[in-house]
């Protein structure tokens, strides 16, 4: 079995860290796995860039041509909105020249495919829901707008008022592909996207399943608290909460106007912040002490980072299948969110973590301050990594996903 892995990217950002692990997992599986992408950051040969030299130059070109007709709205909300009306010339033929038996789509915007790339693409169609786009009129949130589920239009992402907006024409177009498009089978990475996509207008007859993405616990796994602590040279004698603010300040669905309100009620006095990622934020905005480590990408140095911390936080408003979740419990390190989208797939109350009601300040640093100071916090730590063993480990899904691979080649050998 041949299975081509398409993504925009390899190894930056989430839907490509989680496509290439699932690419790792097939490989480890027995696979004959490709990943092609558009811009490859990675040094593996099994993975292969579409792009030439000059095509990666005019990327940035045609993704900005891509955002043309949404910058017309000058009311849009920071939500990313994408109308991929132009794509990676010959994508489709480079695909289709591998002869693979499941062509498996994960994150497909920023210039990779055009919505049209999809009705010529040969092999049957297996395509993972990292965020909403695939069944929206182009936003890849939608802020609880439920004009997916019927017809869109005034687009409260756009800040639309008219009917006729760029989402509905968007929407419409996307139908007429998906409808004359029999051989797609969608995933839904969590459950809270699976119902979502399976009550879309333009998803609800394809073919659903609900897969995660997956993790390899043998690399994701415990270190040494006081060692990683010694490395990253933060304190020992402190409790200490982890936030990654990765788009944090930019996209208010991270929810971190959320943590600033409820880190005051915090009542413990040995308490410190440890914050990393790629947002610039203003130091002593949070009323405790942090410490800032800027970006930090590489698994080596987020395990030290995640068995460094005793709880982190995950404040977003929207989630899907977040990797930073299960990074952290897969390390053994109790998380505290929102009990929003995917996140109760993860976190289970007060057995591995913390779910918190929506959008509770309040509540948010009750919960940091239970999972900090509960007498079962090593049985919390615990059931954080052996959920995740038991359910995400990268074998225990990539067999899964393999039965579903054979499943649909045998149904489309009868069709």
């Amino acid at each position: 079995m041949k299975v081509v892995i398409v993504n925009t990217l390899d190894i930056g950002g989430g839907a490509a860290r989680a496509a290439y692990r699932h690419h790792k997992g097939l490989l480890n599986c027995g696979v004959n796995s490709e990943m092609l992408v558009q811009e490859k950051y990675s040094d593996d040969s099994t993975v292969i860039s579409l792009s030439s030299k000059f095509q990666n130059i005019t990327t940035k070109i045609r993704t900005r041509l891509n955002r043309l007709p949404v910058s017309l709205y000058k009311h849009r909300s920071k939500t990313l909105f994408s109308s991929s009306s132009l794509g990676l010339r010959g994508v489709v033929k480079k695909i289709n020249t591998r002869n693979p038996d499941i062509v498996h789509l994960h994150w497909i915007s920023g210039g990779m495919m055009t919505i049209e790339d999809l009705a010529q693409i040969k092999a049957p169609i297996v395509w993972s829901l990292h965020d909403m786009w695939p069944f929206t009129g182009g936003c890849h949130y939608n802020e609880d707008c439920h004009g997916y589920q019927n017809k869109c239009g005034n687009c409260k992402v756009l800040g639309s008022t008219k009917q006729n907006d760029i989402s509905s024409k968007i929407l419409i177009k996307k139908r007429k592909i998906y409808d004359n498009k029999k051989n797609m089978t969608i995933v839904g990475l969590s459950n809270w996207i699976h119902q979502c996509s399976k009550s879309s207008t333009l998803f609800r007859y394809q073919k659903h399943i609900n897969l995660p993405n997956s993790i390899d616990t043998t690399t994701f796994k415990p270190f040494d608290k006081s060692k990683a602590r010694d490395i990253l040279k933060l304190p020992k004698n402190k409790k200490l909460i982890l936030f990654g603010a990765m788009g944090a300040t930019s996209d208010p669905r991270k929810g971190f106007k959320e943590l600033c309100e409820s880190l005051p009620y915090l009542s413990s006095q040995d308490t410190e912040l440890v914050i990393f990622g790629n947002d610039k934020i203003q130091k002593n905005s949070f009323g405790l002490k942090a410490h800032y480590l800027g970006s930090i990408s590489n698994d080596s140095s987020l395990i030290k980072l995640f068995s460094a911390a005793d709880v982190l936080i995950v404040p977003s408003l929207q989630e899907n299948l977040s990797n930073i979740i299960m990074e952290s419990l897969s390390c053994a390190t109790p998380v505290v969110c929102f009990d929003v989208g995917g996140n109760k797939d993860l976190v289970r109350h007060k057995i591995n973590g913390y779910l918190v009601k929506p959008f509770d300040a309040r509540e948010l640093s009750h919960g940091i301050e239970w999972i900090l100071d509960t007498s079962s916090y090593d049985e919390i730590c615990n059931n954080a990594r052996q959920n995740i063993i038991q359910q995400f480990d990268s074998n225990v899904v990539s067999e899964k996903y393999i039965k579903l691979y054979k499943n649909i080649l045998i149904e489309h050998k009868q069709t």
